[in-house]
């Protein structure tokens, strides 16, 4: 049994902690905030979506960003301030164009299996999370996009997935609080939702009574790798370092400053996203509400029902650095997206989040050893960390099982 320390205490560094106690490991977690969860991990648009799997890089994404620079409330913004970083890692976004395919079927694959072991954690710990199984539902609004996204979904059935296009009529069988005018969609039944906050704050508690320790309170601010061990430096604690067998990064946005730490290059620039909550505190409300989890193409905007009282809208992608100001100009379109959608439901009581995605230029996540011994990454996910972390946990788990255990 070796000693592993997992830095992040979000979807996928618990993720981690639990395959790594699976298989006997003894395992300390260190995060910054009080709680496990705080960040991109808090409010996210809850959708487990391997029909959400298709990577971004492709020209049309290019043409769009550069269509809506100079729209505030636009799906995709881009601070055009001269930024080294930023600017590099969206040339290595382009040149990623050409693995488009491979791509987005490798991500569909791997989201599809990491949907089974996030309900085997689930149910091995009795995890309350707000899980609804009940599909996920693209829109279009005309006939161009839809034909267009006839390609992306042969993608994802070539990865595995059932995925189907379903005409207007159908929809509004699937689900009926829609309102407007629609050229179709495509609909995914395996897809679920479910409250990530509950999930990763359940899953730690259960990873305590596992065993495992967490380090809260606790920013890191040095990392010693020697060839036999591992030696985490926290502000809080100076003169009491945190050493085990192995290390793994699973920080998020901060993996890029850790992983330079150790001479390692780990390319993530944090795109920001925006959620709003609706409460839904009247029964009118909680019947306009929608059920079934939507993704409207066109406005890039996911959906979540999380319980009774609560209705989940999230969307945009903002490049604006390290950055986590929730700017009205980016809410204001999801609260006018719902009261066009569901015009019966009350907006009153909205609350606004804005996290980090950690994204690669690949739009895949980085899951393996670093150039130091006993160094491994579990980091970039993307907007894709609740769906993919629970798959990309065992694999990480699995490569630092096989090289403590020699």
């Amino acid at each position: 049994m070796a000693h592993i320390i997992v830095l992040g205490a979000g979807i996928t560094g618990v993720t981690t902690a639990y395959a790594l106690l699976e298989r006997g490991h003894e395992v300390t977690v260190v995060e910054k905030h009080r709680y496990p969860a705080m960040e991109t991990s808090f409010a996210n648009g809850g959708q487990l979506s391997a029909s959400n799997a298709e990577v971004w890089n492709n020209w049309s994404t290019i043409l769009k960003g550069l269509k809506w620079m100079l729209r505030s409330d636009a799906p995709l913004l881009v601070n055009p301030r001269p930024n080294y970083h930023k600017y590099s890692w969206m040339a290595e976004f382009c040149g990623q164009i050409l693995h488009y395919k491979p791509n987005t079927v490798e991500t569909t694959r791997l989201a599809i299996a990491a949907r089974q072991h996030l309900f085997h954690m689930a149910k091995a710990e009795n995890i309350d999370f707000d899980l609804e199984k009940r599909g996920i539902l693209h829109l279009y609004y005309n006939p161009a996009a839809l034909k267009k996204a006839e390609l992306s979904n042969a993608l994802m059935v070539e990865g595995g997935l059932e995925r189907y296009p379903v005409t207007p009529e159908e929809m509004l069988s699937i689900e009926p609080a829609l309102h407007g005018q629609f050229a179709g969609g495509f609909f995914t039944p395996s897809d679920c939702t479910g409250d990530i906050h509950k999930f990763t704050s359940g899953l730690a508690k259960a990873c305590e009574k596992r065993g495992a320790r967490f380090v809260f309170n606790a920013p890191v601010n040095g990392i010693i790798a020697s060839p036999d061990h591992v030696k985490v430096k926290v502000a809080t604690r100076p003169d009491d370092p945190i050493e085990g067998d192995a290390l793994v990064i699973c920080a998020g946005v901060a993996s890029r400053h850790f992983a330079h730490m150790l001479g390692d290059r780990v390319n993530i620039y944090p795109v920001k996203g925006y959620s709003i909550t609706v409460s839904l505190d009247d029964e009118v409300s909680q019947n306009a509400a929608p059920t079934v989890s939507l993704l409207d193409e066109d406005a890039k905007i996911v959906t979540s029902r999380l319980g009774r009282q609560r209705f989940r809208v999230a969307g945009t992608a903002e490049f604006n650095g390290e950055n986590k100001d929730i700017r009205a100009d980016r809410i204001a379109p999801l609260v006018r997206w719902c009261e066009k959608l569901f015009p019966d439901m009350c907006t009153r009581d909205v609350k606004p989040w804005a996290g980090l995605r950690p994204m690669t230029p690949s739009m895949l996540p980085r899951v393996g050893p670093g150039k130091r011994p006993h160094i491994f990454y579990n980091t970039g996910h993307g907007h894709l960390g609740w769906t993919l972390s629970a798959a990309t946990a065992q694999l990480v788990a699995e490569q630092v099982d096989q090289q403590t255990r020699h």
